[in-house]
């Protein structure tokens, strides 16, 4: 770092004037050393896990890195961590802050403070689960198209660095389940018993056949043949020395002990502990201090809602009998059913988005730069993960990726929530949100911020942006829009159900073909998701309600001055907030007249 001309002056500042006013005028500002607080915090949290950080930020100096962030020595690094910056920020107080620093100040407060009430529960002890975890992440590294760079002989030499690392983290996870089994922390059977088929994949015994292999299947025509045969024999050796051993022990452990000891309830609050913790993961979750009841009695009067908007559509099919009747009728019908192939589904989620693309700018004052790329998702994760959306990297060597897939193949895929769909995950949903945030002036900590209450808010929100952009015209995506609606709806019910209401899974399921006209198998998918992530899935329509609350309140204070693009500049100008401060925030915005926002603050 460049020497300032302030930092040149201190030596001889500090001869001529006494103390304190020399240690006075040598001390940096408020700005500056919250500044340095919170640069230092982001630094020190991303070497803490290169992993998230290739994920997040990219860059050479994470990528061949990998950290056991299960193992004690690394959450006990993490522990001093948060600490450290919460005494930092207490020993600096808010109040000598100008407002955008106070505002820097509160968020990053409020970051780790989270962090340090969530040690209080162990999930580190149930570190597997049907979505794979880091075996599974690793392996999907290997498509060439994510946050794993392989386009060079060095690239492959980084991720076979990080691949090495497996056997170490498989051995910490099975310490901490066997820990977890004798302190009765374990996931439900269930999961389990969904998850094996992955973890068998991935201890294919045929290198070919291995998913760990598949990086060499995309390595660049460009390589020459010395390379290839150099990286392929490494391959080779690190997979029959450490890979194909530990992922035959992690799958031995699960199928045999930890499978035998796993709990049969389905919900968190069956744990020690567990309505606590529970009460933790909804106040993380949706960064709202909303008890489970409240949310349930939420979910229920959503539920109703929509399903009565459904009726209004169900007679324009010609469809009698009940709401649900009329789901399973339209989920059944083989017109709605009309891809056989993966790019030809994924050509029209594009032609989709090449009709939304003109119609944003009615909507938004400022578009992102970066590109958005539609994508299928990595093979192992299609028949247990849900579709989701990646951000670009800030320097545009990688697009915002929307990844398609949705637990069936193609022949099997209701068009129906298609452009619900691509509005959430797409534009202006994740890719507005995730692409714009990078390109604010803000600090670190938040420039690359998350919670999931904003960022899946906003997605639902954008999913309502249909309506206005007369996308929906067709009655069938109109319809698709509400299922999508009203399954977040029902997440609001089943989730407080199965994790404060001692539902079970076979009960929760059973609510969601009954409501929703779900199939069992999407319905086990689903509740079984909800099982694994305790909170997750109340903070859709949690946030999206928020939103929608803040914008009725300035059109109904501003009147004639409201403008939509400039609300949804203020949604989105100051990055990824808790709720709670982005309705405070919306407030001063109405009581100010509204306009365009002010800039973001900057990192000094």
């Amino acid at each position: 770092m460049p020497i300032t001309r302030r930092q040149a002056c201190a030596p001889l500042l500090s001869a001529l004037l006494p103390w304190p006013l020399a240690e006075a005028a040598t001390r940096p500002d408020p700005h500056e050393r919250l500044a340095r607080i919170a640069a230092r915090y982001f630094a020190d949290k991303l070497a803490l896990n290169p992993l998230a950080a290739s994920a997040t930020v990219g860059g050479a100096h994470y990528e061949g890195r990998l950290a056991i962030t299960i193992a004690p020595a690394e959450i006990a690094k993490a522990r001093a961590l948060y600490r450290r910056v919460a005494a930092e920020l207490r020993a600096l107080p808010a109040e000598h802050l100008a407002p955008a620093d106070r505002l820097n100040h509160e968020l990053l407060a409020w970051e780790v403070q989270l962090r340090l009430d969530g040690d209080a529960f162990p999930g580190h002890l149930m570190p597997i689960d049907q979505f794979g975890a880091l075996p599974l992440e690793l392996a999907n590294l290997g498509s060439g198209d994510q946050y794993q760079p392989l386009k060079t002989p060095a690239d492959y030499g980084n991720y076979l660095r990080r691949l090495q690392k497996l056997p170490a983290y498989n051995r910490q996870a099975i310490a901490n389940m066997r820990q977890g089994m004798r302190r009765g922390y374990t996931v439900p059977r269930a999961l389990i018993d969904s998850g094996l088929p992955i973890y068998r994949s991935l201890a294919e015994p045929v290198f070919d056949k291995s998913p760990f292999a598949r990086a060499l299947a995309v390595m660049p025509a460009a390589f020459s043949a010395a390379e290839r045969a150099r990286i392929g024999r490494a391959w080779r050796s690190a997979f029959e020395r450490e890979l194909l051993p530990a992922m035959r022990e992690l799958v031995a452990f699960l199928e045999g002990p930890y499978r035998r000891a796993c709990r049969s309830t389905a919900g968190i609050s069956a744990l020690p502990n567990g309505a606590a913790w529970y009460a933790y993961q909804v106040r993380a979750n949706t960064t709202t201090d909303m008890p489970p009841d409240e949310i349930h009695s939420l979910g229920l009067a959503e539920v109703a809602r929509i399903r009565g908007e459904m009726a209004k559509l169900q007679a324009g099919f010609g469809v009698e009998g009940s709401v649900t009747d009329f789901l399973r009728w339209h989920a059944a019908q083989a017109r709605f059913r009309p891809y056989s192939t993966w790019p030809a589904l994924l050509k029209g989620y594009q032609d989709i988005n090449q009709r939304v693309l003109p119609l944003l700018p009615r909507l938004f004052s400022r578009l992102p730069k970066h590109a958005m790329d539609i994508r299928p998702m990595p093979e192992l994760q299609r028949a247990t993960a849900s579709p989701y959306y990646t951000n670009p990297a800030p320097d545009g060597s990688r697009p915002g990726v929307f990844y398609v897939g949705a637990g069936v193949e193609p022949a099997q895929f209701n068009v129906a929530i298609m452009t619900s769909l691509l509005l959430h995950e797409g534009q202006p949903g994740h890719h507005f949100q995730g692409s714009r945030q990078i390109e604010l002036d803000l600090p670190d900590f938040r420039r690359w911020g998350w919670n999931s209450a904003f960022g899946e808010g906003w997605a639902l929100y954008a999913e309502t942006l249909g309506i206005e952009m007369g996308v929906y015209d067709d009655p069938t995506q109109y319809l698709g829009h509400l299922k999508q609606e009203l399954l977040r709806a029902v997440r609001l019910v089943t989730d407080t159900g199965l994790h404060a209401k001692g539902w079970t899974r076979e009960e929760t399921i059973r609510y969601m073909m009954d409501t929703e006209g779900a199939s069992e198998a999407e319905a086990r998918q689903a509740t079984e998701r909800y099982m694994a992530w305790p909170g997750q899935a109340l903070a859709y329509k949690i946030g999206a309600l928020k939103i929608q609350q803040m914008r009725q309140r300035a059109q109904a204070r501003l009147g004639e001055r409201f403008s939509l693009p400039d609300f949804h500049e203020l949604m989105l100008s100051q990055g990824t907030l808790p709720l709670k401060v982005l309705e405070r925030l919306a407030d001063e915005w109405i009581a100010a007249g509204g306009g365009t926002p002010v800039k973001a603050a900057s990192p000094g």
